[in-house]
Order: structure tokens, then C-alpha cells, then sequence
């Protein structure tokens, strides 16, 4: 088996460096970036623009967010606005190296016990302190079943957490987990105040739902404090003046959620938003032309797919699945609908994910083949289903291209458009036959890629939404998060990658890269490979 030498080597230093200990010091907050080395429109302002306080960013969002509560939803458009209301343990750097962020330091002191030592003199925005408590505190709720987050799958390993003095805490694991610390930097692992988190208990104690409170009152110890959220309309973000790092320069951000493209599009070209997120590829065009904005590309760490239910007749047929991934030419949805921005996928993981197999193969594009197998099935004049999206246009002409292809080996789809909200409750609650969707990867390595949506524990919200079940799966992807060993780790993905294809719970389609538009008075924006902006850098020119 033929693995990537370099992702290998950078695992093994990072294995090497926490097996020794690992004393590192934070850079300043809210600076990392993941794009590549080319320097963007913005990279080039920051060198020749002195950097200007106030005013207010904003941004046109297609998806509204879930959830306010860094345990209360999955899903990337709540990340997204979370990052600037909360402050992780950790974080990626520029190299997408594990930093300590909230954590003075960190270290592996036995094979199962991690030590954070923690940052003084740190403050929420309601004036209480950060300190080893309130990791305690927000680690254990996020694995409390009371609460049912769906995040955590994260924190499963997770036996104790030990307090051992004011900023020290102790965590301990079921077995040893190397990538414990790049789960500690994803947005579930972000610090919410103690206050906060025991008012929510008690409401939770008066019959509400988790979350309610947080989403009403969300203290974090970020750059930016929640200032108001009208559902369906937008949400605003104000300005930490008592930050403990370095402060934001805007005054606020202000999120509107516009689920048209054409919208988006008008308001950045009157200025009535600064930013587009995301701008489609088919408008990239028309943000050429024009004088006052420009597109920021990031290449990322997502999957584009078409999802099977596989509790569901005819997709419980494994021969099913195959036929219907082998009937669509994922070239005509690359290049097509996302104007060739991107990698065509092979299997479940991008390119520059920590696991990823270039050498995996993958179910090739046969139309006979696929009628071969429909008839082999019981289906040799094909059947009708229905495949679900929501007010998106890249994922509703994807839906109608698959469609369309699939006429060609008799099968009848009908397509169902859905509200992002209940499109997100109705497939986490197996009420789907296909569907389309994508998954992002933060922690950059293969067993966030795999393990929430491909393993049994994790039916519904939390990633499997195509309700694979699948012992040899669950027990590769089990083996995969306890193997200490890197190289063990790359031969156990590169084996859960072929089964995953020949299983084919999914059609997988692409590695998108993420797209913005931006107009030319946004200085200082970044955007990491799971679209997250980073807004702490970012001012207006006049």
C-alpha cells in the first residue's frame, strides 16, 4: 500500500514532539490561516494599508445558523459564527500545526493522560474567570446524554477530567488518542461560561430543550460578544473591548441570511454587504467585472456527496448503490455546475487530510455496469425515489443533474426542496431516501473524515445520515482512533477508504474549493479549508 510520505512525516513529528512533551506558546489569537502560500487580494492590502478601527462588516450568509451553543449542532454555518464568539484549548496555526490557544501549554504525561496547563488573567464577556473549572465543566456537558450534543463523538475517549489546581487540568482517556488536541480546537470544544452552562441545566430541569438558554444568552471569551439574533433575518456581533488579546477592529459584524445567490450577489455590488459567502461558481463571472470586488479561493477539506438511506428499500442493496454511483459522472457535476473548482472525489477523505489514500480506487463511471447490476438487484426496468436538498443552487442542480443521468439506467427521481432547517432534522431523522449534502473535516485528520458519518454510534446529527451499519467499518474506524502509531493509522484508513467505496453509502462527488466574494474595502479576512472566516484581522478601508 502506497501512503502519502508527507502527511506521515508531519504526523510523526507531531506524535514525536507531544510524546516528549509538548511546551508550547501561543501566537496571537485568531491569526491562522490555511490557504495557500499564494497571497490573496487581501494579503496584499495588509502590506500596504495601515490597519483602521470601526465600523461594521457585513456579511451575506446562503444558511442560517442552528445553533449558538458550541455543543448544540453540527453543522458548519454554527461553526461559522461560534469562532468569534468562543475561544478553543487550542487551534490551528498557518501550517496547520496544533497551537495552544485558551492552554498556556499542553503534553502527553503517560500514553493516556493529557495535561493543559491554562492561561491566566483570561475573563468571559459577563466579567467571570476562564480557569480549569470551566474546562471540566464544558467537556463533561458536552458528553452528558442529558444533553444528546451532537458533537459528542468528539469527546467519547474522554473517562476523567481532573482538576488539579486552579489552571491545570488532567485529561484522561479510555486508550491513547493522538489527535485529542486538533479535536479540542473544533468549534465543540469551545469555552462557554459556567454561568451560562448552569442556567441552561436548570432550564433544562424545567422541561426546556439544551441549548435554550445558551442560544438565548451565548458567553464565550471570543473577540466579538453576541449582541442579537433575529431568526430568519440576520444576527450581529459586537466588539470584546476587554478582550484579553489582541482586539478586534471592527466595531461589530452583522451576519444576513439570504439564501438567493443573485441577492448576494446585488448586495455586494451595491455595498450593502461586504461579503458574499458563499459566492457560486456560475456568478463568478460577474464578480469579475466588476471595479469594487474580487473572489478569495480556498481550497478545502470538504466532501460534496449524494447520500443513500440504507435503512431504506432498494438502497439497503448494496448492488443498488453501486449502480447508482456507477451511473453518474461526477465529471458533469465538477465541472458543470462547480465550473471545474475542485477535485473530482474518489472515496470519503480530501486530499489533504491526515489518512487520505491516492491510491484507493474508486467506482468508475459505467452506465452498462450499472444496469447490469439493477438488473441483478430486481431491477432491471430501474424504480422511482426521491432525492432531498434545500434552497441551495449548487446542490439543487446537482440533484438535477443526478436526475437526469439517472434516466439513462431507468430509474424515476423525484426531487423535494426542503427548508436548511428541517432539511438538517428530517435526514438526521432517517426520513430521506436520497439526499445531498457535504461534510467538512477540522481536525484534519482521518477520524473526524470518517468516523461520525460512517460509524454506527453516530446515526442522525452527528454524521451518519445515511445510517450505514457496518461492523467491519465500525471496528477499522474503533482500531483507527486507538492506534497510537501513525503509520498503523494510514494502513487502517487506507482500508476503511476501500470498504467505504465498495460499501457505497454514498456517491462521493467532489473536494470543492470554498468561494468568496469580496469587495475591495475588506482588508485582513481569511478563510480556513472548512470555510470558517476569521474575522479577529479584519478592517474596512474608506
Amino acid at each position: 500500500m502506497k501512503t502519502t510520505f508527507k502527511k506521515l512525516v508531519l504526523f510523526t513529528l507531531f506524535i514525536f514532539i507531544v510524546s516528549i512533551g509538548l511546551i508550547a506558546c501561543a501566537s496571537e489569537p485568531g491569526t491562522e490561516d490555511n490557504s495557500e502560500d499564494t497571497p490573496s487580494e487581501n494579503d496584499k492590502n495588509d502590506e500596504t494599508a495601515g490597519s483602521k478601527d470601526g465600523g461594521e462588516l457585513v456579511i451575506a450568509k446562503a444558511d442560517e445558523l442552528i445553533s449558538l451553543d458550541p455543543a448544540g449542532s453540527n453543522d458548519t454555518p454554527s461553526s461559522d459564527v461560534q469562532e468569534n464568539i468562543y475561544e478553543t484549548l487550542t487551534y490551528f496555526d498557518d501550517d496547520l500545526n496544533i497551537q495552544p490557544l485558551l492552554a498556556e501549554s499542553f503534553e502527553a504525561i503517560e500514553d493516556d493522560i493529557w495535561e493543559f496547563k491554562l492561561k491566566e488573567n483570561i475573563t468571559f464577556h459577563d466579567g467571570s474567570d476562564f480557569n480549569a473549572e470551566v474546562v471540566k465543566a464544558n467537556i463533561e456537558r458536552v458528553i452528558d446524554e442529558k444533553v444528546a450534543s451532537p458533537r459528542a463523538f468528539l469527546y467519547e475517549m474522554v473517562t476523567d477530567i481532573e482538576v488539579v489546581d486552579t489552571y491545570t487540568v488532567h485529561i484522561k482517556t479510555e486508550y491513547p488518542f493522538a489527535p485529542l488536541p486538533a479535536h479540542l480546537a473544533h468549534s465543540g470544544g469551545g469555552m462557554v461560561a459556567i454561568s451560562v452552562i448552569e442556567d441552561d441545566y436548570a432550564a433544562m430541569e424545567d422541561g426546556r430543550e439544551p441549548s435554550s438558554v445558551i442560544n438565548e444568552n451565548p458567553i464565550g471569551t471570543g473577540y466579538f460578544i453576541f449582541d442579537e439574533w433575529k431568526p430568519g433575518e440576520s444576527l450581529r456581533l459586537v466588539k470584546n473591548d476587554d478582550y484579553w488579546g489582541e482586539n478586534a477592529h471592527l466595531d461589530s459584524v452583522l451576519y444576513k441570511f439570504i439564501s438567493e445567490d443573485l441577492t448576494r450577489v446585488a448586495e455586494l455590488e451595491t455595498g450593502d454587504s461586504h461579503i458574499s459567502d458563499p459566492l457560486s461558481p456560475s456568478d463568478v463571472e460577474r464578480i469579475e467585472q466588476l471595479d469594487n470586488a474580487y473572489i478569495n479561493t480556498q481550497p478545502s477539506a470538504s466532501l460534496s456527496y449524494v447520500g443513500f438511506n440504507m435503512q431504506k428499500e432498494p438502497y439497503d442493496d448494496v448492488k443498488v448503490r453501486q449502480a447508482v454511483s456507477m451511473a453518474i459522472d461526477k465529471t458533469q457535476v465538477l465541472n458543470g455546475i462547480y465550473e471545474g473548482l475542485g477535485v473530482e472525489a474518489i472515496g470519503p477523505i480530501a486530499p489533504d487530510i491526515f489518512g487520505f489514500d491516492e491510491d484507493v480506487s474508486g467506482l468508475e463511471y459505467d452506465v452498462e455496469k450499472a444496469k447490469e447490476l439493477l438488473a441483478e438487484a430486481g431491477y432491471p426496468d430501474g424504480f422511482s425515489s426521491t432525492i432531498w436538498t434545500w434552497d441551495d443552487r449548487e446542490r439543487t442542480d446537482t440533484a438535477i443533474n443526478v436526475q437526469s443521468q439517472l434516466e439513462e439506467v431507468g430509474i424515476d427521481l423525484k426531487i423535494e426542496e426542503l427548508e436548511w432547517g428541517a432539511y438538517l432534522e428530517k435526514t438526521a431523522n432517517g426520513e430521506h431516501e436520497m439526499f445531498v449534502l457535504g461534510w467538512s473535516t477540522p481536525t484534519m485528520d482521518a477520524d473526524y473524515a470518517m468516523y461520525a458519518p460512517f460509524h454506527s454510534k453516530n446515526f442522525g446529527e452527528p454524521g451518519n445520515r445515511t445510517y450505514i451499519d457496518n461492523e467491519e467499518v465500525d471496528q477499522l474506524l474503533d482500531e483507527g482512533r486507538q492506534t497510537p502509531d501513525p503509520e498503523k493509522r494510514l494502513e487502517i484508513y487506507s482500508d476503511v477508504q476501500e470498504l467505504l467505496v465498495d460499501i457505497a453509502p454514498m456517491i462521493y462527488l467532489h473536494h470543492q474549493d470554498h468561494l468568496l466574494g469580496i469587495r475591495k474595502e475588506v482588508n485582513g479576512l481569511k478563510q480556513d479549508p472548512t470555510a470558517i472566516l476569521k474575522l479577529q484581522d479584519v478592517y474596512l478601508e474608506e
